[in-house]
């Protein structure tokens, strides 16, 4: 070995311009960007990314859903060290989110290459298709296909919000591989911007995350009975707008039973026929609801449960409930949390434990493989929208432990 990989630090400078350069991919006035999965402007930015790969002396493969694997060999061949994360984005988005894991990890091969260090095991870094699910549902499609969570042809007939199907895409901007990716996991890393407001709120520069909040989406199609807004008593109403209403605010209330860890929103509501003077005959709402405790989960969607059967019956109403999405809670382990924990506090870093709002890559790869995520601060807790930001001290910080838990984990062995 050419070098201490202790002292190793990546290039700050280099990894804030790598973070800039795919920015201008699909680039929004005002800062932020757009690069919904498959687009061109993503097709652009997938090229972009397999370039630098190859640039780096990575080996590409590319598998059936479009998934992106850059390899760095080991001294001997087997499971892989793996980074990831994603390039894809909402339509308002930012630049850090999913693209700080895999340009970090680009960023980690740079350094290693620079020093001379050469690893015991393969190191991998993976981009995965369609994460946000802004385009194609489910969300994290591409993580969920590569453990087996969801067959590729039934993702590849997955039509979009723009009703285009999800393998003539694929097939259209030339990333319909035929590879399968690493067969073997040793250890799986995603490094992320936090999304939310608490490492900044605490003053925190590294978050060990323990696992992803369960995840429960529910549409709500309720009808009543369109009505003269004047000429109709209260009492003979069958307002759906009302019985959204009282859903909205008892869906918040839910929380005093089920505990403070438990978040809920309804995030959208449309009326119909959405006119001042007359009773809304038709209402349709999301809900969301995430916790990390499946149990209290469970207990949050009996109430929501009890809450439709009452609102139904009190308003006069039918209400059709439909299931958009359904995660159990995910663990990561333990001990590659505590790799993370150990390595921020080596370089000098706060760190603290915390489970993640949102869903990541990470609790897909966490069905086949050991799993763990990094965060960093976000600025006000603000991503999907352009203002997103992240100071690059924080991106380093973030990065460097990536580096040494990864140098740590594939084993750096005398070159």
């Amino acid at each position: 070995m050419t070098a201490d990989f202790h002292a190793l630090r990546i290039n700050e400078k280099r990894l804030v311009a790598r973070i800039e350069a795919l920015g201008k991919i699909g680039a929004l006035e005002g800062g932020g960007v757009c690069r919904l999965a498959l687009t061109d402007a993503e097709k652009l930015g997938r090229d972009h990314l397999v370039s630098e790969m190859k640039s780096l002396g990575l080996s590409v493969e590319i598998d059936a859903i479009g998934n992106i694997f850059g390899t760095r060999p080991g001294a001997r061949s087997g499971p892989v060290v793996m980074i990831g994360s994603h390039i894809d984005t909402v339509a308002t988005g930012g630049l850090y989110d999913g693209v700080l894991g895999v340009l970090a990890g680009l960023e980690v091969i740079a350094t290693l290459n620079e020093a001379g260090i050469k690893t015991d095991c393969p190191i991998t870094v993976a981009a995965f298709t369609n994460e946000e699910g802004a385009r194609f549902s489910p969300d994290m499609l591409g993580s969920l296909v590569y453990v087996g969570g969801l067959s590729a042809d039934e993702a590849l007939d997955t039509i979009g919000i723009d009703g285009s199907r999800l393998g003539a895409e694929l097939n259209r901007i030339g990333y319909n591989g035929k590879d399968s990716g690493p067969k073997e996991i040793r250890a799986y890393f995603e490094l992320h911007i936090e999304q939310g407001p608490i490492l900044e709120d605490e003053g925190i520069e590294i978050g060990a995350v323990a696992g992803v909040q369960g995840i429960s989406w529910t549409e709500l199609t309720i009808r009543g009975r369109s009505a003269h807004a004047g000429a109709t008593p209260m009492r003979l109403r069958h307002d759906a707008g009302l019985a959204a209403a009282r859903i909205t605010v008892g869906v918040r209330e839910l929380i005093d039973q089920v505990g403070p860890e438990q978040v809920t929103t309804v995030g959208a509501t449309t009326l119909s026929p959405n006119l001042v003077n007359v009773v809304a005959e038709k209402a349709v709402l999301t809900i969301d609801m995430r916790n990390p405790d499946e149990a209290k989960l469970q207990q949050a969607e009996a109430l929501l449960s009890a809450l439709i059967k009452q609102v139904a019956e009190e308003e006069g109403v039918e209400i059709e409930r439909r299931i958009l999405a359904r995660f159990e809670p995910v663990a990561f382990d333990n001990s590659l949390i505590n790799q993370v924990e150990s390595q921020a506090l080596e370089l000098g870093l706060s760190c603290r434990g915390m489970y993640s709002g949102a869903g990541h890559d990470a609790q897909m790869i966490a069905r086949r493989a050991p799993a763990a995520m990094i965060f960093v601060p976000s600025h006000k807790g603000i991503s999907h929208n352009i203002t997103e930001y992240t100071k690059p001290t924080d991106l380093s910080n973030g990065a460097n432990v990536l580096l040494n838990v990864i140098v740590s984990s594939a084993n750096p062995v005398p070159m």
